[in-house]
């Protein structure tokens, strides 16, 4: 296969990052004075600023660099094609990369972890998941009327999300019903109770379903839905679940919702 790049917009993302050359129509690391689809096979480090995808560059008793890059994509449901071109390397870099099979620089995985919108620190973390303590849930907007509610997963992580949401009694998602550009859509109530009106496809029956703490109900995100807090004692916490995890960019931006 030639390594040479053949999309002509290479260059100019090559040009635009000070990191980053042209050589023969490839992206190449200017940081390291050798053509990173072939970069760190020898394991010369030439610049001291290049880090190990391999062992070395593992924690002890963890998955490598590599492995955590490739965990990250597929979490995202993303292709090799897709982050080469968004970072502006080759496939045969990247797929090479995740095997660790080569060595990159720092400027490299800066490059790369932006692409996939994590965290650099990340990558050399000893744990295999990320752990969001009770008293520092992120709270997010998501639209409704008087309720708060947090993300529980990561941004990173696109084959599922979670929510936690706190429903004032009355509160809800508001007028009208709405559907979400997910497939499956999870639902359980900690404690109060929460009714959900959930429409068929075909627009013509309405189901409203009460659940009490502890009940759980699954259904399509896209059907057509509305809840509300029917708990006069208290607060109704309620704990959503969605998979895929909701495209947007930006978890409180809700601009991919459909409302009736």
């Amino acid at each position: 296969m030639s390594r040479h790049n053949t999309n002509p917009s290479a260059h100019h993302r090559c040009a635009d990052d000070p990191h980053v050359r042209t050589v023969n129509g490839d992206c190449e690391d200017a940081s390291s004075g050798t053509n990173e689809t072939e970069a760190g096979e020898s394991g010369e480090d030439r610049t001291g600023s290049i880090i190990s995808a391999g062992g070395s560059g593992s924690s002890a008793g963890g998955p490598g660099l590599g492995i955590r890059l490739r965990q990250a994509r597929q979490a995202q449901r993303r292709t090799l094609v897709d982050v080469a071109e968004a970072s502006g390397f080759t496939k045969g870099f990247v797929s090479k990369l995740e095997n660790d099979q080569v060595n990159a620089s720092v400027a490299s995985l800066v490059r790369l972890c932006d692409t996939l919108e994590i965290p650099v620190g990340s990558l050399f973390d000893p744990g295999g998941g990320q752990l969001v303590r009770a008293s520092a849930y992120p709270p997010i907007q998501f639209g409704g009327e008087r309720m708060r509610e947090y993300v529980l997963t990561p941004r990173s992580e696109r084959r599922m999300q979670a929510l936690i949401s706190e429903i004032e009694p009355g509160g809800g998602s508001g007028p009208g019903h709405y559907t979400l550009p997910t497939k499956v859509e999870f639902v359980f109530v900690l404690h109060g109770r929460l009714e959900i009106n959930v429409v068929d496809l075909t627009d013509t029956n309405t189901e409203t379903l009460i659940l009490d703490a502890g009940d759980a109900f699954t259904f399509p995100a896209e059907n057509k839905h509305a809840f509300r807090a029917i708990d006069e004692t208290g607060p109704t916490r309620v704990l959503w679940a969605f998979s895929p995890a909701l495209p947007a960019t930006d978890r409180s931006d809700n601009s991919d919702i459909v409302a009736e």
